[in-house]
């Protein structure tokens, strides 16, 4: 006990002096001292990894311009007072055209150089090259690169007549290539916890590795039944092959942090199969990962590294037991091996994914379970693809084909998994909840021992956690209070965006905007039990307000879609009839003075006023947002979605009557550009500002919050007081869990 102690002191200490030493040296030179001076330089770096797209954000009521991050070394720097060598790590944002660029290519680049927006990050300096426009190359890449990128392209191109979710996946899948992914489909895989299955790791190394030398159990025995003993190859040479697999493997998919923790695994065990001095794959894992530690300390900052090793490390000691302990119970082996493989796994990464994204899947174990049969035919076959596509294109096509089923298998079943209402479970963030998470794990897991003796109480459980995925809002509410039962309108708290419901009756709701993310509006529609949709209303084509209608539309009967007549930005409004023609949802444009409603719940269109009629709703799409007036249980409310002060008092003017309201969406995220006349007007109750949190513009602007105030209305804001219900009688509802 004391050596093992000792050993692993000793290691600790080890990466902790690596990992200083590294810090110390990339921020050495002139580029960190330049960054923080905001600086230009031309800089000559070699890139170290695929160039990514970032995400487009939502800048106020636009997106931001599309981008490439591209990972590199700097290797020179050029400034006013020379030349000088650097071996700084650094983040290049550049213009789309990077894209195409493969790992090792040399770029000069003339940009400014600032500082990484967070201490610890891999990169010491962030160049920012956007309006350089093409990279200027001054070298190529390596020969090896160079067909590592054919492959991959020669895949790409192999699957381009699959159907869209195998045609964007299977590249995933094999390589890791996830540039053809749309944001839904990896919103459902995350939701379901199989993003695994996008990182290339462990299992993918260990299929092909075992196509060559037989399964794990029969390695360096007489009876082997891989490629290589069918060959009549020896076990030394072989040990030699799978070596030279593994490090195409690694060139090929990419030195990613569970690519490589696979590598070394691999690389270990196969050299005690070479030598004839085979180890448990336990001591191999650790082995490894202290190895890798040491060479690149900054893997001990990637969720990525730790989810592969705490991941191979449950299947190595907790899923064997927990696979015999359903044995003994009667389950079937195959299967008893999966559940415990897939619970294994998940109990001991759910801690890190709380830290990470503060929600718990409750899909997790079944999806894994379903997916995971699915993974090594798909795997195999992508690979045979990939090897087929320079020789033989149409070879690579037919095994792409094939390979597409089990990979559209995977695609469904993580699209059903996360269109379950329950599917995700909110749960506090970082270190707190992490260990909160840990404590209940174990908890359950002591308690499944008992559990599992008791056959109704096995029913019961599984009929508990089915209510929790089918209807979660009475479960929630029963746990937290939130939603209070006769809710009637609900501002939804999804960041810097819009998105409101309105109640028509039991798992039904009128919905306003879907604010910018698929994810959020989902999970509060979820909460709020809404799985019915009659109608969704648009009230402009921002994306603040539009880039959500995946997760409306994500499990969810939407009657129609109805949306502002102008059709601006034509981008955006493209995007959306682009989703509710695959979803088979109507859009229809709203007609200014229509009256519409849904059992108790009653609206009029006040603006904008028809297309071609000289308004300032001809100004921009701010101002030419749908707004609605509605009645509902006794209630009076104004949506105004984002129009400026010019609109609001053209509103005025042609709706002098105009009642007062009991509540008010403040227009604009409580910008201050707001009309006083229409504030005085309308003498709202309550006043709604739906903001994100830490947003760079203000909102909510003091003023228009002082404004609200002083006409004696109650101010809440979603950012500080989170999403917020009104009930029937006018009672306000902030703060849901």
């Amino acid at each position: 006990m004391a050596v093992a102690l000792a050993a692993v002191l000793l290691c600790a200490v080890a990466g902790a002096a690596v990992g200083a030493l590294r810090a110390a040296d990339t921020r050495r030179g002139p580029l960190p001292e330049l960054a923080r001076r905001y600086g230009d330089a031309v800089v000559d770096v070699t890139v170290t990894a695929d160039p990514r797209a970032a995400r487009p954000r939502v800048r106020g009521a636009a997106r931001a311009a599309p981008a490439a991050l591209v990972e590199a070394e700097a290797t020179r720097v050029v400034t006013t007072r020379g030349a000088v060598r650097v071996r700084t790590p650094v983040l290049v944002i550049a213009d789309p055209s990077w894209l195409g660029l493969l790992p090792s290519t040399r770029i000069r680049v003339d940009g400014r150089l600032a500082s990484p927006s967070r201490e610890g990050d891999r990169a010491a300096v962030v160049v920012r090259a956007a309006g350089q426009g093409p990279p200027h190359v001054i070298e190529r890449p390596t020969a090896l690169q160079r067909a590592a990128g054919r492959l991959r392209a020669g895949l790409r191109t192999a699957t381009d007549g699959l159907e869209p979710d195998a045609r964007a996946l299977l590249p995933g899948l094999v390589v890791g290539d996830t540039s053809r992914i749309p944001p839904d489909l990896e919103d459902a895989f995350r939701a379901t916890d199989l993003t695994h299955l996008l990182a290339v790791s462990g299992s993918n190394l260990a299929i092909l590795i075992a196509v060559l030398i037989g399964p794990p159990h029969l390695a360096g025995r007489a009876e082997r039944r891989g490629l290589a003993a069918r060959l009549g190859i020896p076990l030394r040479l072989t040990a030699l092959l799978g070596a030279g697999l593994v490090l195409g493997f690694v060139v090929v998919c990419r030195p990613e942090p569970s690519v490589l923790r696979a590598a070394a695994c691999g690389l270990v065990t196969l050299l005690a199969l070479g030598t004839g001095r085979r180890r448990g794959l336990l001591p191999a894992l650790a082995a490894a990962a202290l190895l890798l530690v040491l060479y690149d300390p900054w893997l001990a900052r990637s969720y990525g590294f730790l989810l592969s090793v705490l991941a191979t490390g449950a299947l190595l000691t907790l899923a064997p037991r927990w696979s015999a302990a359903l044995r003994r119970r009667g389950v079937p082996p195959r299967l008893a091996e999966g559940l415990a493989a897939a619970a294994a796994a998940q109990a001991v990464c759910a801690p890190v994914i709380v830290v990470m994204a503060a929600r718990v899947s409750l899909v997790a174990v079944p999806c894994n379970l379903l997916a995971e049969p699915a993974v090594a035919p798909a795997t195999v076959l992508g690979f045979a693809a990939l090897a087929a596509a320079p020789l033989a294109p149409p070879a690579a096509e037919a095994l792409a084909r094939l390979a597409g089923w089990p990979t559209s298998w995977t695609a469904a079943v993580a699209r059903t998994g996360a269109g379950l209402p329950g599917a995700e479970l909110g749960w506090p963030g970082g270190l707190p909840g992490a260990l909160l998470l840990a404590v209940t794990l174990a908890g359950v897991a002591f308690a499944a021992r008992g559990i599992l003796r008791h056959p109704w109480a096995c029913v019961a459980c599984a009929l508990l956690l089915l209510v929790a995925l089918v209807r979660p809002a009475p479960l929630t509410r029963a746990v937290t209070g939130w939603p209070p039962p006769d809710w009637r309108f609900a501002v939804c708290a999804v960041g810097q965006g819009d998105a409101l419901a309105l109640a028509t009756g039991p798992g039904s709701a009128v919905v306003v905007d879907t604010g910018p993310e698929p994810r959020a509006v989902d999970g509060c529609l979820r909460a709020l039990g809404v799985d019915r949709v009659p109608l969704l209303v648009l009230s402009h084509y921002h994306a603040d307000h539009v880039d959500g209608l995946p997760g409306v539309l994500r499990g969810r009967a939407v009657g129609a879609i109805e949306a502002t007549p102008y059709a601006r930005p034509p981008g955006q409004a493209a995007f959306v009839r682009r989703l509710a023609e695959r979803a088979g949802v109507p859009v229809v444009e709203a007609v200014p003075g229509e009256r519409r409603s849904v059992g108790d719940l009653s609206w009029e269109v006040l603006w904008p006023p028809p297309v071609g009629t000289p308004s300032v709703a001809e100004d921009g799409p701010n101002d030419a947002s749908l707004t609605l007036l509605v009645r509902t249980a006794g209630l009076t409310l104004l949506l105004p979605g984002d129009l400026e002060p010019p609109a609001q008092r053209a509103l005025l003017e042609s709706h002098p009557t105009l009642p007062p309201v009991d509540v008010l969406k403040v227009a604009h995220h409580g910008s201050p550009h707001q009309d006083a006349g229409l504030i005085r007007k309308l003498r709202p109750r309550l006043a709604v500002v739906p903001v994100g949190a830490g947003n760079p513009y203000g909102h909510p602007s003091p003023r228009t919050v002082a404004a609200l105030r002083a006409r004696g209305a109650a101010v809440l804001r979603t950012d500080t007081d989170g999403a917020v219900a009104v009930t029937g009688d006018g009672t306000a509802f902030p703060d849901p869990p």
